[in-house]
């Protein structure tokens, strides 16, 4: 197997990122100390000590209370809530004029949001990539029981991108006084594309709000929201720094959140509501989109994580990933059986350009039969591998790469007993013994070249 001197050699600028490696033993010792190999940063990034300790402190000497009150430890809850978000819009150079932080508990909850509050109706149209997350998939239940279209735009073999002719064509699909909704993620976290983020103007232009999910994009990428400027955008904390989990955020453009109707109110939700009167009036954003009490306690280590972030710089992150994910392609895609039988077949773009840390592939004997991902996943384990299988909630880009048709599942959906519950079993049998997942393998912000090295030994052991 090549060693780290091809690396460096192909992958240079991995010489500028040495400043993670410091950071690695600094802030991350337990990775090596325990002798994981971690590669599902795409699932969720790592936190470093620093940030816990920092967080610890902070609650340690302070008071803070229910920020839905006046007292001195309710001001102090809201007062740290206020200063997370001003510290978000300015993490995404989002000015506070046209954009508003709505806490979540996840980018789900962020989605649902949006989902459940669009003013979808008879000639709406919900378009939406093949690719996206079920949290965006799901959106489409809300736009069909108002009587909404749904149209989705295909992606495409090998490299797994969106057909922009067919997205040309369907953002023409909008009816002019309706309400139309265009929702991607800039990144998948199955094939790891990254799609265009000029397609946001290019929908707006034809009269679409655009929902973009970031969720496996801001962790590498740096999204500014001064040049790109989508209606929604959903996020997940923990993915980009790891801790804490339980906080999301939905940002939006103050303007079109004005379209949205909430179905129903909760507490911290409203200004006044009756029982005997039978009204409520809501609160505005975002408060009128918070349902409950907001997780005041970890709502502060947002902030801190940001920071952490920020130290040490999206260009050195991305690039880290880039070099790492580039290797790792380039040696996967290599491995051979004796035979000559490829021992993988990789799902997405086969080079750097526009693509994400996150491999996704399955792997075969040296007669080209499948081996179940779930065996796999099993051997990664006892080597202390932690990586992704199955398909990450991800069943379009699932469908497109497994090479499972409509015609079959429908037929599969359709059969007696599986009207109204179908177990993941049901599914595999309905399937014929076609893969029904993947294996993902996705660096982030402080795997090294070791980790990668460590999981292609791995990848060789399963030859013949």
């Amino acid at each position: 197997m090549p060693g780290y001197s091809d690396f460096v050699q192909k992958y240079p600028a991995y010489d500028r990122t040495h400043d993670i490696d410091e950071l690695r033993e600094r802030e991350y010792a337990r990775l090596d100390r325990l002798g994981q190999i971690y590669l599902d940063s795409t699932g969720g990034e790592l936190y470093a000590e620093s940030q816990v300790r920092l967080h610890q402190q902070l609650l340690a000497e302070n008071v803070f209370g229910n920020p839905h009150s006046f007292n001195p430890t309710s001001q102090a809850s809201t007062r740290l809530i206020n200063q997370t978000r001003q510290a978000i819009l300015q993490f995404f150079n989002a000015d506070p004029d046209v954009y508003t932080v709505i806490f979540s508990l996840n980018a789900s909850g962020a989605l649902k949001l949006v989902g459940e509050s669009y003013p979808f109706g008879p000639g709406s149209h919900y378009l939406l990539t093949f690719d996206n997350h079920n949290s965006v998939n799901g959106i489409r239940e809300f736009a069909h029981a108002r009587g909404a279209e749904v149209t989705y735009i295909p992606v495409t073999l090998p490299d797994m991108r969106a057909d922009t002719q067919f997205l040309e064509t369907s953002l023409e699909l909008r009816q002019a006084a309706k309400n139309n909704l265009f929702a991607y993620p800039a990144q998948s976290n199955f094939s790891s594309v990254i799609h265009p983020l000029e397609w946001i103007e290019r929908a707006h232009a034809r009269g679409w709000d655009v929902l973009l999910d970031a969720a496996a994009f801001a962790p590498t990428n740096r999204l500014d929201l001064s040049k790109y400027k989508p209606d929604f955008v959903a996020l997940s904390f923990y993915k980009i720094f790891g801790y804490p989990t339980g906080v999301g955020a939905l940002l939006a453009r103050r303007g079109t959140l004005k379209k949205l109707r909430r179905p129903w109110f909760a507490g911290g939700t409203i200004t006044v509501a009756s029982v005997q009167g039978d009204r409520y009036y809501l609160a505005d954003a975002p408060a009128g989109f918070e349902d409950g009490t907001l997780d005041y306690l970890n709502i502060p280590a947002v902030e801190i994580g940001l920071k952490h972030i920020q130290s040490i710089g999206y260009e050195t992150i991305h690039e880290r990933v880039r070099c790492l994910s580039g290797w790792l392609l380039d040696n996967l895609s290599a491995l051979q059986h004796s035979n000559g039988a490829p021992l993988v077949r990789i799902y997405g773009p086969l080079e750097t350009i526009k693509r994400g840390g996150a491999v996704t592939a399955n792997f075969f004997d040296k007669d080209g039969r499948p081996i179940d991902h779930s065996f796999i996943e099993t051997q990664a384990n006892r080597s202390n591998i932690s990586l992704r299988t199955g398909c990450f909630c991800n069943p379009g880009a699932g469908e497109v790469a497994l090479g499972l048709s409509k015609m079959e599942l429908v037929a599969c959906f359709t059969s007696p007993g599986h009207n109204q519950r179908l177990t993941y079993d049901d599914f595999r049998l309905c399937i014929d013994g076609k893969a029904s997942g993947a294996v993902r393998v996705s660096v982030g912000l402080v795997s090294n070249f070791e980790d990668v090295q460590g999981f292609l030994k791995f990848a060789e052991g399963l030859l013949n």
